[in-house]
């Protein structure tokens, strides 16, 4: 098992509260009120270091900002281009990994973000 810190496990905890891939400054406010006195540069190599661990997910989506997620299972994101909300998608099963498998290439982590506009944001039109 991972020797994790106060503040590590914080921003677990944190993360693993929320489904809307937050971005790091959300994360600092959220564990600030955990730990008053943590900064805004130990989050991000937090967050850093778990995504290069493989505990959580870094994903980039276009909007000038890294999103975290907790769950680390495969699945894709769908990101509103209007309201800016990132959802979790199941995947049935990943034809990129079985693609990947097939020459010989031993996939740890997918990323899909598929770009579109969400169903509040289509009703609310």
């Amino acid at each position: 098992m991972k020797n994790y810190s106060k503040q590590r496990e914080a921003i677990l905890t944190v993360l693993s509260q929320t489904d809307t891939h937050p971005t790091a400054n959300w994360i600092y406010e959220q564990v600030r009120e955990i730990i008053p006195n943590i900064s805004l540069g130990t989050v991000y190599r937090n967050l850093s270091q778990l995504s290069q661990d493989g505990d959580i997910l870094s994903i980039n989506v276009g909007d000038g900002f890294e999103h975290f997620d907790y769950d680390t299972s495969p699945h894709a994101h769908l990101h509103c281009k209007k309201c800016g909300c990132i959802h979790d998608a199941r995947l049935e099963n990943d034809p990129l990994a079985k693609v990947a498998k097939k020459t010989g290439f031993t996939p740890e982590t997918t990323i899909y973000v598929a770009y579109g506009i969400c169903q509040n944001c289509n009703t609310n039109n």
